[in-house]
């Protein structure tokens, strides 16, 4: 029977209550006493010079309060990104600073160079109308396309940087000569060029910030759309604007969706603190939906040559890649992380590759910065490892089950060291891939195909096996990566008088379920009820310290962390125990909710020991404080390796070159699961966000730089007909082996398998049609591009 609590049940999300009855609170939602707004005044053009700003008339006009210029943060600090990479001949990457507002040159379309703070919103904007009107901006050559951004080194981004590489990374590097020396005896090798499309991350709540200075305490408050309130906290203090961190609150209230976009300082953040500082009032920001477009950072924009050697029978001996990245005008903070060790590290996938070489050159570009986006290097890598197999498959007339079977590690090899320094600590591919043939009734799609055929459509069918690693840890690795922060997290267990908990946790949902799968942990953890456990979060006044949700670490890593402090919590339950049950306290057990005495029926309650720490009438005051109180702290020792294997079906029109998704199967391991209708509707929504990716989605810019993909009248989002009904399956379990929890992370998965699973269907179902030409489409797969490969 289903469990209908605790660890393991489908509970439904309690946070769902305000959010469906429109009573959540987000930050535009906050009306403060004597607020101000704030506009900004962002550049039309790609690249240009400042010559003037002529704030003048705009400073006049009705109910301006404050006009800001790059000039006023010119000798503040910057923004800096968050790991430090080296080139592979050793010398440290390229990192301009990013400041609050570009001063000097403005670097792509939207790049904000002022900002007017009026009495109202409507005051505002027009006064950075006036303001725009009044600044004089030199237009310059916009450097768009990577290739030509390298290859002219008279034309730069940054003054400074002459070639536009921010580095020239090479994973591992020892492994170069034996990479090329397996290459060159291989029987076949296979070369595939291919582009992981530029996104939009799109979350439903814009970004939005206000910014709060009280003159007689020194402190500032920043209420913002963040995953990470720490790290915020952390580089606003520390690098941009000088303050003290303890003078420094962060709070990040109800979130409406982020995908990473979110993760990240922006100089909005900063300027609203500056200027509640300079008028002694609250100053608040919100983002229209072009300025989202316009600044949010972008995800993946990789152009990449990958080859692959390997048998005749399909064996493959070696992966070699070179990919230019995209990482946009400025660095984002987690730019260089994610198409290095994010990417890099996963190219072996889950497959037995003896020699691997990864090459990745990053480089500025007259665009929107580009980050972290749901996945983060790892949808990259999949999608060429994943579409390079099957091309390979397709050379040598071979099954790509039976390939991928083949090359899967096998569960006996476990743990596995990869040719790219990953150590996956367990699981077992071929079950997923049993799994999913089983599902998707792989055995009758001739009929299906049949079936598609008399209606004149071509059926296909694609297979994607995949593994991510998340969880990024440990932090004494990634600092030798160059990691510039801690990867570890942190949670507070706090038990109140009458027995009810806080807890407290350096995660943040911004609609992962969290509210309700931690308190569902710690209710069966201490034998209490759900409704008893409050989830605090998203208040760097409240926690001790977080590194905030992204790369599906909030279960592995903060969970990891909230259930050590529960076991102190039990700890010392015990002694107390021990005492007002006069016994030892080795001889006291803990289970469902009691305290008992080993082999007799002397027991108290959770709720009694909880009272007795804070009424210490019965207490061992001589070796216990009073309270019931626990923090703890978890840094992982290793990333987990979610793994699975999915299988897309497709219909394509021959005449049109649409395609439509008609069937989905998903068979994951994601180690133990904490809530399966949680874990499920993630797997739903990664999905649905692949498909976006594989079929319709694409940012686009002009060779002027100009976005032509600003608003949802051109940038296409799945829509609820664009996607079917999905098969998902987590029933093949590998715990994880270094995590409390035994959970590996499910957040990214559908986003990560999903791309090359639908253009892998296409490319068959187009040769299964005859039209064995076409080797690869680009993403997004759209009619056009698929009616122009079937007709040469």
């Amino acid at each position: 029977m289903p469990k209908d609590h605790g660890i393991g049940a489908s509970s439904k999300r309690r946070e769902d209550v305000r959010f469906l009855s429109g009573r959540g609170v987000y930050t535009d939602d906050m009306a403060l006493h004597g607020q101000t707004y704030a506009v900004f005044v962002r550049s039309n053009v790609a690249h240009g010079r400042i010559k003037s700003i002529d704030t003048s008339a705009a400073s006049k006009m009705p109910g301006v309060l404050a006009i800001f210029t790059g000039e006023d943060f010119k000798d503040v600090g910057g923004n800096p990104a968050g790991w430090l990479i080296n080139s592979r001949d050793g010398t440290p990457m390229r990192e301009p600073k990013r400041p609050v507002l570009a001063h000097g040159k403005v670097r792509h379309v939207g790049d904000a160079y002022a900002a007017v703070v009026a009495e109202t919103y409507n005051q505002a904007k027009d006064a950075a109308q006036q303001l725009a009107d009044d600044s004089d901006i030199e237009e310059l050559p916009a450097i768009v396309d990577m290739k030509k951004a390298v290859a002219d080194s008279s034309n730069r981004v940054h003054d400074e940087i002459p070639d536009n590489l921010c580095f020239d990374w090479g994973w591992i590097e020892d492994n170069r000569a034996a990479v090329d020396a397996a290459f060159k005896s291989a029987p076949h090798v296979t070369t595939l060029e291919l582009v992981n499309n530029r996104l939009v991350p799109n979350a439903m709540e814009p970004r939005s910030s206000i910014g709060e200075y009280n003159p007689g305490t020194g402190d500032y408050k920043l209420t913002t759309t963040s995953q990470n309130p720490h790290l915020t906290r952390l580089l606003v203090a520390a690098f941009v604007l000088g303050i003290p961190e303890n003078k420094l609150t962060v709070v990040a209230p109800d979130v409406g969706g982020g995908f990473g976009s979110k993760i990240y300082h922006y100089g909005e953040e900063a300027l609203v603190l500056a200027a509640s500082r300079k008028l002694g009032r609250p100053v608040r920001w919100t983002a229209e939906r072009t300025e989202s477009f316009l600044t949010d950072a972008h995800g993946r924009d990789h152009v990449t040559k990958i080859e692959m050697a390997s048998t005749k029978d399909g064996e493959i001996l070696a992966i070699r890649t070179e990919t230019l990245a995209n990482v946009g005008a400025y660095l984002s903070n987690f730019s260089t992380a994610t198409p290095t060790f994010l990417h890099g590290t996963l190219m072996a996938g889950p497959y037995k590759v003896p020699h691997v070489y990864v090459n990745v050159k990053t480089v500025f570009t007259n665009t929107a910065p580009v980050d972290a986006y749901r996945g983060a290097g790892r949808p990259e890598a999949t999608f060429s490892i994943e579409r390079i197999v099957d091309k390979m498959c397709r050379e040598l007339n071979l099954d790509p089950f039976e390939v991928r079977r083949k090359n899967l590690i096998q569960p006996d090899q476990f743990p596995y060291t990869t040719p790219v320094g990953l150590v996956y600590d367990t699981g077992n591919y071929q079950a997923t891939l049993d799994k999913l043939i089983e599902l998707a009734d792989v055995k009758n799609f001739d009929k299906r195909a049949a079936a598609s055929k008399a209606k004149g459509k071509l059926r296909g069918m694609g297979l994607s096996t995949w593994i991510e690693a998340c969880g990024i840890a440990p932090s004494n690795l990634v600092g030798v990566l160059g990691s510039r922060v801690g990867l570890y997290d942190a949670a507070t267990v706090r038990v109140n008088a009458t027995g009810n908990i806080s807890v407290m946790t350096g995660a943040h949902s911004h609609g992962q379920g969290h509210e309700t799968v931690f308190a569902q942990i710690v209710a069966e953890k201490l034998g209490i009820p759900e409704s008893s456990v409050e989830i605090v979060h998203g208040d760097t006044s409240k926690i001790p310290f977080g590194m905030g949700s992204y790369g599906s670490r909030s279960l592995a890593v903060c969970g990891a962390a909230m259930t050590k402090a529960v076991d102190k919590i039990i700890a010392k339950g015990k002694k107390i125990a021990a005492h007002m049950l006069e016994a030892a306290e080795g001889d006291i057990t803990f289970e469902d909710g009691k305290f008992s005495v080993a082999g007799t029926d002397k027991a108290k309650t959770f709720g009694e020991i909880a009272f007795s720490a804070y009424v210490p009438h019965n207490y061992p005051l001589e070796t216990l404080e009073p309270g019931l109180e626990e923090t703890a702290f978890y840094d992982p020792a290793n990333f987990t390796y979610p793994a699975g294997a999915y299988l897309c079906e497709v219909e394509v029109d021959p005449e049109t070159g649409k395609v439509d998704i008609a069937s989905f199967t998903c068979a994951d391991d994601f180690g133990h699961v904490m809530n399966p209708m949680i874990v499920e509707g993630q797997v739903h929504g990664g999905v649905g966000q692949g498909i976006g990716q594989a079929l319709l989605e694409n940012t686009s810019y002009d060779e002027n730089g100009q976005l032509l993909t600003a608003s949802y009248m051109d940038y296409a989002m799945p829509r609820a007909d664009d996607v079917p009904f999905y098969t998902v399956d987590h029933s093949c379990v590998t715990p994880c082996t270094h995590n409390p929890l035994g959970v590996k992370g499910c957040g990214e998965a559908g986003a990560i398998g999903s791309p090359p699973a639908v253009v892998n269907a296409v490319i068959d179902a187009l040769h299964r049609g005859g039209h064995t030409h076409v080797k690869h489409i680009d993403m997004p797969v759209s009619p056009a591009r698929v009616w122009s490969a079937i007709n040469g």
